[in-house]
């Protein structure tokens, strides 16, 4: 919830540095007025659409946008969802989708060059085709700015997984 907070907060300050009202807003992004004030009001994450129209409507330059929706989908992910994945985590596949959602947005280049290790291990990692080393996997989560709650959840599915409590993957 902090993140849609902290989006809606920006959004708040973008507009209010535009100078428009968020009727004159409505007009140039090409939504209610009510609906760019949800958008903003912190409640829940606006759509990247609508998000995009109302940076857009005020004035943000299109090429500072692929910044915002990198924010946007911070926003996106609950940390909530990812700890009960890692909870529940059976298979080296349940890890490596939740692995993959805490990483998310970043492309396996971008783990690559933040993380020093090489993406092919990371995809690896992602699929469930290989169990991680833990100094390996703690270096990447850390990395990706887990919180201590998800940190937490990586090693206690990890720790089940490589003493063999597990299932063997699930056919595809």
């Amino acid at each position: 919830m902090q993140d849609i907070e902290a989006l809606a907060a920006a959004l708040q300050r973008v507009r209010r540095h535009s100078g428009l009202t968020y009727r004159e807003l409505a007009e140039q992004a090409h939504y209610s007025h009510a609906h760019l004030v949800r958008a903003a009001s912190g409640n829940r994450l606006p759509t990247w659409e609508v998000t995009a129209a109302f940076l857009t409507g005020c004035g943000v330059a299109a090429d500072l946008l692929p910044v915002w929706r990198r924010h946007w989908e911070s926003a996106s992910r609950d940390p909530q969802d990812i700890v009960e994945l890692l909870q529940t985590t059976e298979t080296l596949e349940d890890l490596g989708s939740a692995l993959s959602a805490l990483a998310r947005p970043r492309s396996l280049r971008a783990l690559e060059q933040l993380t020093g290790i090489p993406r092919a291990t990371i995809q690896a990692w992602f699929q469930g085709t290989r169990l991680a080393r833990r100094d390996r996997l703690d270096h990447l989560v850390h990395a990706v700015g887990a919180t201590r709650t998800e940190r937490a959840a990586v090693a206690q599915a990890l720790d089940r997984l490589s003493s063999g409590r597990y299932r063997a993957a699930r056919a595809a």
